[in-house]
């Protein structure tokens, strides 16, 4: 029998607080993921009133993770210290390159 929308271990799983931290990254509302994630705010919202990995589907958590990748975000796994994310590279350098011609 399987278990359909069960948690994992899998290291593509990523946190509510990841989730927070990266909408806060790029800018984003709640209606801004919710939207280009193909979601419900409602799911966005939930899922980052958890601090550990949300229970959506995972559907959801992955149309979510696709749409903050597709912004710029980099997911960190915990590797030892812990989860976290940032600007994927290419981004970060073309931000800081903008600021320095403006």
């Amino acid at each position: 029998m399987k278990v359909i929308n069960s948690k994992s271990n899998d290291e593509k799983k990523i946190t509510g607080a990841q989730l927070r931290a990266a909408r806060g990254l790029i800018r984003w509302s709640a209606k801004d993921l919710a939207v280009a994630a193909g979601v419900g705010v409602a799911t966005v919202s939930r899922a980052e009133v958890e601090d550990g990995v949300p229970s959506i589907t995972n559907a959801n958590l992955n149309a979510v993770r696709i749409a903050l990748e597709a912004a710029g975000i980099e997911f960190i796994p915990a590797n030892g210290g812990g989860v976290g994310v940032r600007f994927k590279e290419s981004v970060a350098q073309s931000t800081i390159k903008g600021d320095v011609d403006q």
